[in-house]
C-alpha cells in the first residue's frame, strides 16, 4: 500500500498544485544519475535532480497482482548525463529506476510511486528512449536449470573451472584499422582460426577502455588477424588501442572436450535423446536388452 505524506497530501488537496515528476537512476556499477521534467534543477533525498535533459515520460498504470507494469521514457543525450556511447556499452542495461512525485516547490515533499528497471533502449544520435519494466519482470525471468544437449554454464565459471587466465585461451594484441564492427588486430596471429570466436574482446586503453564486446568470428590475413563483432561499437577504437580476448565455446560436449579438455565439469546432457528416439517405436530389427545407448 502507497503511504502520501501529509505535506504533500495537503498539497494535492488544494487547488492549485506544483507537482513534477523526477526519475533517480542507479547504474550497475553504482552511479546515479538524478533527471526531472521540471523546468528547474531539484535536491532531494540525498540526490540531485538535473532539468537540462529532456526528460519526458510516457503514461505510467499500476495494478493490483503480479502483471508486468512498463512505461517508457525518452531524454536527449549529454556528456553529463547519459550518452550513447554508455549506452551501446551496456552500461545502464538493468539499471534501477526510482519514480518520484515531487512538489518543486518545497522538494523534501515528495513520494516514491514505483521502482522499475530499464529494458530495452534505442537512440538515433541526439535521443534515446528507454522502456521502464516494473521489479515483476524478474518473476518471468527462468529459474533453475533446463534439460538441454549443450552445457548451460558459462566458460570459465565456478561450475565450469576452465581458467580463462590460461595464455592457450587469452591473447593480448593492438588495434590496427577497426570499423564499428570489424576490427584489423595485431598479436594473434599465433593462435588457429576461429580460436575466440564467441568469446569477448575487451579494450584495456583509448575511448573504449572497459568495453566488453562479443566476438562473432576471427580470421587471420598474413600476420594481422580480422575480428568481427557481434554487435557494432558505438565508436570505432584508434590505432594502437590495446585488449585482451578471451577463447569462446559453443557449448557442445565435443569443443569441451577437444578444446578445453573439460569433459569431467560439462554441464549439459551430451546423451540426452532426441525427438527420433522419443517417436520410436519397436520393431524386428531393432535390440531391446537394457544395454546402454553410449558406451
Amino acid at each position: 500500500m502507497r503511504t502520501i505524506p501529509d505535506a504533500l497530501a495537503a498539497h494535492l488537496d488544494g487547488q492549485a498544485t506544483t507537482t513534477c515528476h523526477a526519475w533517480r537512476v542507479t547504474r550497475r556499477d553504482g552511479v546515479v544519475f538524478g533527471f526531472t521534467d521540471h523546468d528547474g534543477d531539484l535536491t532531494f533525498a540525498g540526490t540531485t535532480f538535473r532539468a537540462a535533459t529532456g526528460y519526458e515520460a510516457s503514461e505510467a498504470e499500476s495494478e493490483l497482482g503480479l502483471a508486468v507494469a512498463t512505461s517508457d521514457v525518452a531524454g536527449a543525450f549529454s556528456d553529463a548525463a547519459i550518452t550513447e556511447a554508455d549506452l551501446r556499452a551496456g552500461r545502464f542495461d538493468g539499471a534501477e529506476v526510482a519514480v518520484f512525485l515531487v512538489n518543486w516547490a518545497a522538494p523534501e515533499s515528495h513520494m516514491l510511486l514505483r521502482t522499475q528497471e530499464i529494458g530495452e533502449v534505442s537512440g538515433d544520435g541526439h535521443a534515446f528512449n528507454a522502456e521502464l519494466r516494473g521489479l515483476a519482470n524478474r518473476l518471468e525471468q527462468v529459474q533453475g536449470r533446463v534439460y538441454a544437449r549443450r552445457c548451460d554454464a558459462e566458460l570459465g565459471d565456478a561450475r565450469c573451472r576452465v581458467n580463462l587466465d590460461d595464455p592457450a585461451f587469452r591473447g593480448n594484441g593492438t588495434v590496427s584499422t577497426s570499423g564499428v564492427d570489424t576490427c584489423r588486430v595485431t598479436g594473434l596471429n599465433a593462435f588457429a582460426d576461429r580460436w575466440f570466436r564467441g568469446g569477448r574482446l575487451v579494450f584495456t586503453d583509448g575511448a573504449n577502455a572497459g568495453l566488453s564486446v562479443a566476438i562473432e568470428d576471427q580470421v587471420g590475413d598474413g600476420e594481422e588477424t580480422i575480428l568481427s563483432f557481434w554487435t557494432p561499437l558505438s565508436a570505432p577504437p584508434d590505432a594502437g588501442d590495446a585488449f585482451t580476448v578471451t577463447a569462446g565455446c559453443d557449448k557442445t560436449f565435443t569443443t569441451c572436450g577437444a578444446k578445453f579438455a573439460n569433459r569431467l565439469n560439462f554441464c549439459g546432457f551430451p546423451h540426452l535423446p532426441g525427438s527420433d528416439f522419443a517417436y520410436g517405436y519397436a520393431d524386428a530389427h531393432t535390440v531391446h536388452d537394457g544395454r546402454p545407448l553410449v558406451g
